[in-house]
């Protein structure tokens, strides 16, 4: 484990690939069709994921879902002269529920991608700061639930997170250069409940736990100036939050159309700096003024509000679409060009249609639009500008299974 790996995680966690923070919100077919306005009425495979108390609220059958899920990010600018590169990525995603014997008891079981980042910048002042920030992380998440009554269920789980990371910075003008890349395993939970409120209403729930993760492993330096050529090679270790987030739901069934509305509460603020240890003394002013002084970040909590609409236009076609907003937690004194977040606004759509009795298929679109940010790097007034043209595109095959 290295702490490259922290680095780019926590500064990942400054950019996502699409969503305010590092979160991936869309892990299904129908998540990204609703922009994860599927809590309250999680009813697939992927409740397992979204809304584990729903489970025991689904058919007694094993029901397994998979899905493949394309993302394509454009070339990002910063005022006239600077662009990102564009990027590509396919991420598969699963979703598995298990009845048992017991009735009122189901497991399942979910392997995601819930964050991620990629942003890497050829142009002078992009690459001084990242010329390669990459995060992937990867998620096991066995639940169970249990039905407490015919109208109330709970339900609960693990998170066994994998994380992977590269972070490179190559200053021309003093030569400062870092190259890290490195893993991480931690452990969290998530929690849910399901209350229907009448036959054609109902309110949830849920609650992913905040994570410290904790980071050892090496780090190389190097810079030119002063001259002559310094090298540090060192091991080091850096700590960051995945944040705690709540989601609160309620759906509503018109005849054939279910109205879901989603708020969800990030609690960002517990990252508040990002500080590397070594365990040697840093002593060229440009390695420790680049690389070893803490870095404020004072992220905010945010909020999120999706609303979702699920209308079953025959027995086997059912078509979704929904909007969302999404707050960015990132001030202005701390933005740069490894975090250019901002607030953003969701659109999607798909279907699902049912081959047979036992299996569904379906594609989902989901368009993330970022607003353009004018920004005053507080420490590199030179670097003042707007960062502009983010924005991100999903395109989703699934098929569902019961047997």
């Amino acid at each position: 484990m290295t702490i490259n790996k922290l680095v780019v995680l926590s500064l990942a966690a400054c950019t996502s690939l699409y969503s305010a923070g590092y979160k991936i919100p869309e892990q299904s077919l129908n998540a990204v069709a609703l922009s994860a306005a599927y809590i309250a009425n999680a009813n697939g495979a992927d409740a397992a994921y979204y809304n584990p108390a729903n489970m025991v609220f689904s058919s007694i059958e094993n029901e397994l879902e998979i899905n493949l899920t394309y993302i394509s990010l454009p070339e990002m600018g910063f005022s006239s002269t600077e662009h990102s590169k564009a990027e590509e990525f396919l991420i598969p995603t699963l979703h598995y529920i298990l009845p048992t014997n017991l009735k009122d008891i189901k497991f399942g079981i979910s392997f995601v991608a819930p964050g991620g980042l990629s942003k890497r910048w050829d142009t002078p002042i992009g690459k001084t700061f990242s010329k390669e920030f990459t995060l992937e992380i990867l998620e096991l998440n066995p639940s169970i639930s249990y039905k407490v009554n015919d109208n109330f269920a709970i339900g609960g789980g693990l998170r066994l997170i994998k994380t992977h990371g590269i972070v490179k910075s190559a200053a021309p003008l003093n030569g400062a250069v870092r190259d890290m890349e490195g893993d991480d395993l931690s452990l969290g939970y998530n929690l849910a409940l399901t209350y229907k409120a009448s036959k054609n209403t109902t309110l949830a729930a849920t609650y992913r736990s905040n994570v410290n993760l904790k980071i050892e492993g090496d780090a190389k330096l190097s810079t030119i100036d002063p001259r002559p050529k310094s090298n540090v090679n060192s091991s080091a270790s850096v700590e960051i939050p995945l944040p705690a987030a709540l989601n609160l739901a309620v759906a509503h069934t018109f005849n054939k159309l279910t109205v879901e509305a989603v708020y969800e509460r990030t609690f960002w603020s517990t990252y508040k700096e990002l500080d590397f240890e070594y365990n040697k003394t840093i002593t060229n002013p440009t390695l420790k003024g680049a690389f070893d002084v803490s870095k404020d970040k004072s992220w905010k909590d945010t909020n999120t509000y999706r609303v979702g609409l699920t209308y079953q236009a025959s027995p086997k076609l059912t078509i979704m679409g929904a909007i969302g907003y999404d707050e960015t937690p990132v001030p202005n004194k701390t933005i740069g060009f490894e975090l250019p977040d901002a607030n953003s606004k969701i659109i999607s759509t798909g279907f699902k249609y049912k081959l047979n009795n036992k299996s569904t298929f379906g594609l989902a679109y989901l368009l993330s639009l970022k607003e353009d940010r004018k920004v005053n790097l507080v420490n590199e007034k030179p670097f003042s500008g707007e960062f502009s043209n983010s924005k991100v595109s999903l395109f989703t095959i699934g098929y569902n299974y019961k047997f």
